[in-house]
Formats: structure tokens, C-alpha cells, sequence
């Protein structure tokens, strides 16, 4: 499989039953694709939407049902739709389990830079800041390098997300859990040795006796 699956279905392990979840654009969308069977979860877009699926099969397309990053969705059976308002008042109320989100950058204190690159043009942040801030859970998806340079820093050098700390990091090498202390590696992607990834990550990471390596669903 390729990287953006092996994290999509180690991420799918942590989603909650009967959670209310929201996916950011890009590679956290894959994470619907992979579910244990009979976990029951509401995807959250936060353009206006609790109730996601993916589109049932191609020329299924409704121009009224897109989520936050344009891409065409479904609808499950009873799915609410409403507006901006009322959207961003389940974020930052609290009311979201989780939130996986695609990132540029994650430090060592587990804070995350995933919004804007100095000099690129950008249609602007987003939920990102909202979702980081306001759910209870904040999970990011991401590959450990690009272009062959870490992703995993000792300090973000691009423009901070929140100055929260997040709750998980996957990528295709490891699973890493920020912490008071530091990163602290808790899964080794299957073949992947604690030696590659210390090798790939820039920032001190905090390595406990034992590693095992990723349990994926589906």
C-alpha cells in the first residue's frame, strides 16, 4: 500500500463509536475509506454538513453538496445540513471528538504549522485554527518528510497552526505522541526500523523500551 493509505488506516483505529469526527482536505479525507466494520461515526465538513459520505459512484455529483475544500460528497440518510454559524459553533464549543488534519510541520511541543508557506498565495486558514483550538482531539495526518527534509522539527519554522499541543501524529514511518516531555515514538510503520525514523525526524524523539509496530484497520 502506499503512504497516504497505511496513514488513513492507522488513523481510522482511533476514530470513537458513535464519535462526531471532521476530516480536513487532502489525505484526512481517506480515513472514511477505511472504518472497522460496525463503528458508527458522523463526518463533520465544516462548511455545513454533519452526515458525510463518499459520493456512491462517479455522475453521482449534486453541485449543491461539496466539502470545505470543493470536493464533491454524499449525504448519509437523516444528514443535517446548516450554516457557517452554526458549524463553527460546534468547533469552538467544544463539540467535536476528533479532528485529523494534514500538516506541514509538527515540534517537539507538539504544536502544528499546517496553514500557510511565506510567499505562496492562500486563500486563507480556513478551520484549521478552529478545529486545532476547539476540538477535543486533534490528530494529524501527514508523511514524516517532503523532498527527502523532516517534517518532525524541534521548533516549526513556518507560521503556527495553535499553540495548542496535538494529541497524535501518524505518519508513513511512526506514530508519535506529543507529550510535557518531548515526542515520544509509540509505533514503528510495518518494516521501518526506530533507527530510520530518528534518522528522518529532526526533532529529539523520546523512545520507550518497547516499539511495536502499526496495527491498521480494514
Amino acid at each position: 500500500m502506499d503512504a497516504k493509505e497505511l496513514i488513513a488506516r492507522r488513523i481510522a483505529r482511533e476514530l470513537p463509536d458513535g464519535g462526531l469526527v471532521n476530516l480536513g482536505i487532502g489525505l484526512p479525507t481517506l480515513v472514511s475509506q477505511y472504518l472497522p466494520p460496525g463503528l458508527d461515526i458522523s463526518f463533520q465538513t465544516e462548511n455545513g454538513l454533519i452526515g458525510v459520505e463518499p459520493l456512491p459512484e462517479e455522475g453521482a455529483e449534486d453541485e449543491y453538496l461539496s466539502d470545505a475544500g470543493g470536493r464533491f460528497i454524499g449525504a448519509v440518510p437523516g444528514a443535517a445540513s446548516f450554516d457557517s454559524c452554526f458549524s463553527f459553533a460546534l468547533i469552538r464549543g467544544g463539540h467535536l471528538d476528533v479532528t485529523v488534519l494534514g500538516g506541514l510541520q509538527v515540534d517537539e511541543q507538539g504544536q502544528l504549522a499546517n496553514w500557510m508557506i511565506p510567499g505562496r498565495m492562500i486563500p486563507g486558514m480556513g478551520g484549521a485554527m478552529d478545529l486545532v483550538t476547539g476540538a477535543r482531539r486533534v490528530i494529524v495526518a501527514m508523511t514524516h518528510t517532503a523532498r527527502g527534509e523532516p517534517k518532525i522539527l524541534r521548533r516549526c519554522t513556518l507560521p503556527l497552526t495553535s499553540v495548542r499541543r496535538v494529541d497524535l501524529v501518524v505518519t508513513d514511518l511512526a506514530v508519535l505522541a506529543p507529550t510535557a516531555r518531548g515526542l515520544e515514538l509509540r509505533e514503528r510503520a510495518p518494516g521501518v526500523s526506530v533507527e530510520a525514523i530518528v534518522a528522518a525526524s529532526a526533532a529529539r524523539l523520546i523512545l520507550p523500551a518497547d516499539i511495536p509496530e502499526m496495527r491498521l484497520a480494514g
